[in-house]
């Protein structure tokens, strides 16, 4: 696989991408419409502004629940060949384990989990 594969994928692409949306700009007809212009929240009408002040305890349980989900990454692999690779690697997961729970503990103490 030489740089003309690559060349050919990124041509390809391109043609894939710019074709199909000219293909849909010139096969549809377009219509502006107050209503299409307005955000879909559930079937719920848009009141107010959309730039309000949100509880930054949102975020810091969205990201504590991001750090907990990405260890599946790093442990999924491991359980899968965790017979071919030994006591070493099942002292390390359980290193890597104990510090995401030092990390749990923090953040409780913190109070970055408590929900409002």
């Amino acid at each position: 696989m030489g740089s003309g594969s690559l060349v050919t994928l990124m041509l390809a692409a391109l043609v894939f991408s710019a074709g199909g949306i000219a293909v849909s700009k010139f096969l549809t007809k377009g219509s502006t419409n107050l209503q299409k212009g307005q955000p879909y929240e559930c079937g719920v009408p848009a009141a107010g502004s959309a730039w309000k002040q949100f509880n930054v305890g949102y975020y810091l349980f969205a990201l504590i629940f991001l750090i907990f989900e990405v260890e599946m990454v790093f442990m999924f692999p491991w359980a899968v060949a965790v017979k071919q690779v030994g006591m070493l690697a099942l002292i390390e997961i359980l290193l890597f384990v104990f510090i995401l729970f030092l990390g749990f503990l923090y953040a409780h103490k913190k109070g970055a989990l408590k929900w409002m």
